[in-house]
Order: structure tokens, then sequence, then C-alpha cells
């Protein structure tokens, strides 16, 4: 698009013929040797400057000049002082506005944050019959991915095929970042597929953001792949999309990967790059990794400080991340609503009652920021793993706003964890009043009916959620070998070593027998005999991912899983006792925290 522009602005001037007398010929002279004395406009550095100069240009009649009046609407439009209101009095002032006019009106409405402003004048370019160039198609494609305007952007595909740039590299770059940002992945993977062999890194990045953004991180590292292999160098774009795939995923060798490459291509990463750095390694277990990068930056912005804080809360390191808040504020930083939920997270996860308390009255008090439903729920879940379960239920009941499902929820969780039955249904009441519906919330009754032996009760609200057409999330644990990643469910026929697996995972148990460990089947619910019970507990997706690991990792390597349930009392206990006659450091992330496991104790210090 520069190179467009500055192609329109090298145009020479052409004055009128002169006349034949010389007297005006001297005339017409005078505005051009008057030119050479002002200074071009987007060398101006205020408003104020700006006007005084563009009067003088409408003295000198130069305003009307196609070419010095598209330099005036270019430095209005797009200057940090400018203002869309007076480039937009320039531009009815125009007798006949052209393509580069309306490209920079469009340009800088997107430059000032105004994506509705600069789609409208695509339509008013085609009723003045101004055609459109392949400069044009980004600018507004852009507009529609930032509205998310879908049926807009399909409309404007058609109009860049119907003028001839189907092969048009940043019309379609353009368009697969805009069906991405739409949630159109497969739209994006058409039009990077049409383009053949005119991709550019550009073309790359955009399709795995797109990929990134739906949550399809195994397709964008499967395309991060691809591009490393057919030789092109990756941007930082496309590495902090492989760098988020790579988070979601767990995948720490492939994460690391992509932090080698960074570092062979880059001599200097900005803090977009850096900080999702930070949230790999942190999100991978490797929580001194991800603090390593962060104290070696050079500049911070609130983003990084909340991807450290929050990552430190999920690792239960609740006084570093305190400490990490406090240099924050001492720096200038201004904290917003997600550091608070940061800094009442780790609170919470560290059992720091005092320590949330004086936070949550100090986000309300000092700075000004009024409680979320997100901040509601860190503390009563605060509350309630301290075992103050009806500080935390008062805490619901004198909530200004509405009651939320996610704080009875919260409540409902905490009243599992310490056995209180009667509050239990309680919050489950409120929940069914504010028809929720969420397969958890029977699930967690469920399993407290069963540990107080209330097996009807257990199996009436199991098949109460049935009833409702409720299914429970299906539980996986997936685990990395090898720089690749392997699922398992409950259960599991699928997997090409599940003879192995499941031989692994019945000598573990054997051994851990042999160390006092007994099989909690109490919250099996079918009605099967005993030993299946403890056969299906023995086969739950994170002890068959553990059995995997052991059998295919080298002796002592860390093994680290990511699975979408929250920890169980029974695979807390079995994962412990593992890390002990294995000699393995076992790092687990639930869908709460991280439970790092060495030599039979966990970081979380039982305290989830």
């Amino acid at each position: 698009m520069v190179g467009g522009l500055a192609l329109h602005q090298t145009q020479p001037f052409i004055p009128p013929p002169p006349s034949q007398n010389p007297a005006s010929h001297v005339s017409e002279d005078r505005p051009r040797e008057q030119l050479s004395c002002l200074p071009p406009p987007h060398q101006v550095k205020t408003m104020e400057e700006f006007k005084k100069l563009h009067a003088r240009f409408i003295k000198l009649g130069l305003d009307r000049v196609p070419r010095h009046a598209g330099d005036l609407l270019l430095a209005c439009s797009l200057s940090e002082w400018g203002s869309m209101d007076y480039a937009r009095s320039i531009f009815l002032g125009l007798d006949d506005p052209g393509t580069f006019d309306f490209n920079t009106m469009i340009r800088g409405s997107l430059f000032h944050g105004d994506p509705q402003g600069a789609l409208l004048f695509y339509p008013e370019m085609l009723q003045r019959d101004v055609k459109p160039d392949n400069f044009t198609f980004p600018f507004v494609l852009k507009a529609c991915s930032r509205l998310l305007a879908l049926a807009e952007g399909l409309q404007i595909h058609g109009h860049a095929a119907k003028h001839g740039f189907q092969c048009d590299v940043f019309v379609q770059n353009s368009l697969i970042n805009m069906y991405g940002k739409c949630g159109e992945v497969e739209r994006s993977c058409r039009a990077f597929e049409q383009m053949g062999s005119c991709r550019t890194v550009a073309s790359w990045s955009a399709l795995t953001a797109a990929q990134t953004r739906m949550g399809l991180w195994g397709k964008c590292l499967e395309l991060f792949a691809m591009m490393t292999r057919e030789g092109l160098r990756a941007d930082e774009s496309s590495m902090v999309s492989a760098l988020s795939s790579a988070k979601n995923l767990g995948a720490y060798d492939l994460g690391r990967s992509v932090h080698c490459s960074l570092l062979r291509s880059f001599t200097g990463l900005n803090i977009v790059v850096q900080t999702s750095l930070i949230d790999m390694y942190i999100s991978c277990g490797c929580l001194e990794k991800g603090i390593a990068v962060f104290e070696m930056m050079s500049e911070k912005n609130t983003w990084t400080y909340s991807v450290v804080i929050s990552g430190l809360a999920m690792h239960g390191e609740g006084e570093r991340a305190l400490r990490v808040f406090s240099d924050m504020l001492h720096r200038g930083h201004e904290p917003d609503e997600a550091i608070y939920v940061g800094v009442l997270s780790a609170c919470s996860h560290a059992g720091l009652l005092d320590e949330g308390l004086r936070c949550f009255d100090r986000m309300r008090l000092e700075h000004r920021i009024p409680p979320s439903p997100q901040h509601y729920g860190c503390m009563i879940d605060l509350m309630a793993r301290g075992g103050k379960l009806k500080e935390a239920y008062e805490l619901i009941e004198s909530m200004p706003a509405a009651q939320t499902e996610a704080a009875w929820r919260c409540l409902l969780s905490a009243c599992k964890t310490h056995g209180d039955l009667e509050l239990a249904e309680r919050a489950s009441r409120n929940l069914k009043e504010l028809n929720a519906r969420n397969s958890g919330d029977y699930i967690n009754l469920s399993n407290l009916y069963a540990e107080a032996k209330r097996w009807s009760d257990a199996a009436m609200t199991r098949r109460e959620m049935v009833d409702q057409g409720l299914v429970q999330t299906p539980g996986y644990s997936r685990v990395e070998v090898k720089g690749k990643m392997y699922t398992f469910v409950s259960q599991d026929k699928r997997h090409p070593q599940r003879r192995e697996v499941y031989e692994m995972a019945y000598q573990m148990e054997w051994q851990l027998r042999l160390e006092g460990y007994t099989p909690d089947a109490s919250q099996v619910l079918l009605d099967v005999e005993e030993e299946e019970k403890r056969r299906m507990v023995a086969a739950q997706s994170q002890k068959l991912a553990i059995a995997f690991a052991l059998l295919n990792t080298s002796q002592g390597s860390p093994i680290r899983i990511i699975t979408n349930l929250r920890m169980g009392k029974d695979c807390h206990t079995y994962t412990a006792l593992v890390s002990t006659i294995f000699e393995r450091e076992i790092m687990v992330r639930d869908r709460n925290r991280f439970h790092c496991f060495r030599h039979g104790v966990c970081t979380c210090g039982d305290h989830w």
C-alpha cells in the first residue's frame, strides 16, 4: 500500500500552458515559487500548524490540484494528530476524487479506529464510478475483519474477483485474514490453496492465525512445519500463532523448537513475541524458564505482567505473584481487571485468605475497579478453599449485581472438596433457579451423594441430568512424547500400543498397592461388581497417559500431562506415588491449575 501511495504522490506537477503575455507568465509561476517555501504536509506536527498550511494552500489555489490535495488528505488522515472530520471536509471539497483519495479516506478511517466509516466509503466509491484497485480491497477487507462483517466481506470478495484480482497476493492475503477472523476457516483454506505458488510468508501467517483463533492448534502446528519445510522463513506473527498453539496443547518440545527458530531468525524480539514465549513456557509447566524470559525483558507492559501473575497463580506460587504485582505497581503500570483476576486467583490457589481480602479491597477502593463476576468467583473460591463456606455463601448473597451461575458453581465445587452436602444442595437449588444447564453441577452433587453413601440420591441426580439432555464432557489426558502429542480417554481401546499400555498400568497399580495405595471406586455409579469398578478406575485417562509416557520416554525424563478435568483425589494420590516409585517428575495441568509431583510431593500442597 505504501508503494502505491508513493507512486501517486510522485506524479509530476503539470502547470497550465503559459500565456503569451509575459506578465501573466510571471504571475502563474509565482505559486510554484511560493510552494517551494512551504513545508510538505507530512512534516507538520500539530493540527493547528496543518490548518495554517491548508489556508496557504487555499490562498495559492493549490488545494484544487489533485497531487497537492492528495498530500493534504494523506497527512490529515494518517497522522497521529490528524482529524478524520477535517480530512472529510477536504475530501468533500474535491471536484473529482479519484481512487487514491478514496483509498486514503478508507485507510485513515481504519487508522483512527473507525472500521464502519471505512466500509461506508466503498459503496460511495462505486456510486461515483471510481474504479477500486488492488490497494482498495485490502483496506475494505481489513474493515470487514474488524467488524466481523462476513456478509459484506463475501460481497467484496466477489467484487475483487470481478475486477481481476484473483491472483493478487495482497488481496488474497487479506481474504485469508478476513475469513479467519470471521470464523470461516474453510474459506480461509480455499483462498490459501487458490494462491498456489504465489503464497508468501504473510499468506501462511494469516492462515496459521485463523487456525489458532478457532482452537485448531494441531492444524496450526502442522501448517507451521509445512511452511518451514518449504524453505520459508517464518515471521514473528506466525511464530506467535505457533507458540499459542504449543501452549494450548502443552507441547513443550514444539514450543521450545519455535523459540530456537526465533533466536536464529531475529536479533531482537518484540514485547508480543516475548510475552507469548513466557505464556508458552509457563503453560507447559516450565515456570522458571518463563520467569527467566520475563526477567530478561527490557520493556514490559500490562499484558506481560498479567501473563506472569496468572501463570504463577496456576502453579500455586501465590506469594511470588504478589511480589510481581507489587513490582508492577512500583514501576508505574496501572492494574486492570485481568491483573486483579490473576492476583485474586493466586491468593486462592495458595490459600492466602488475608492477602486476598486486602487485594480485593485495594482493587475497589484504591484503583476504583468495580468487581466483576470473575473477581467475586475468585473471592468465593478463596474463602471456600479455606473452609469458610458460610462466609463464601454470605458473599454471594451480598453481591450487588445479580447472582451468577459461576458464583454458585464455585461454591458447589468447594462443598464437594470439604464434604458439605447441605450447603451443596442449597447451591444446586440456586443453580436450578437460574436455569443453569451444566452437567458438571449434577456430577458434583451426585459425587457428594456417593461419598455420603446415598446411592439412590446419587443415581436420581444422574438420571435428572440425562432427562435434562445434558451430556458429561468427555475427559481426556494429553501427553507429549518425542515432540508428538498423544491423547487418551478413559477405557481407551483405540491406541496402537493399547496392550502394552494396559499391561504397564496393571503393573503400576500392583506396585502402588505394595506402598499402601487403594483405588477409590466410590464415585463409579454403575451397577457393576466392585472388581469391575476398580478396573474402570485403573483405566482413567490420566493413568493411561502416565503409563504410555513411562513406556516411551527415557528413565528420569519429566512427564507433562494436560487434562480437561479437575484432578480427583484418587488420581492425585496415584500420581504422587508414581513420581516416587518410578523416580519421575510429573507435571499435570488440570482444568484449574498445575500440579508438579516430585518424590511423592505435589507443589499444590494438597490445596486444590
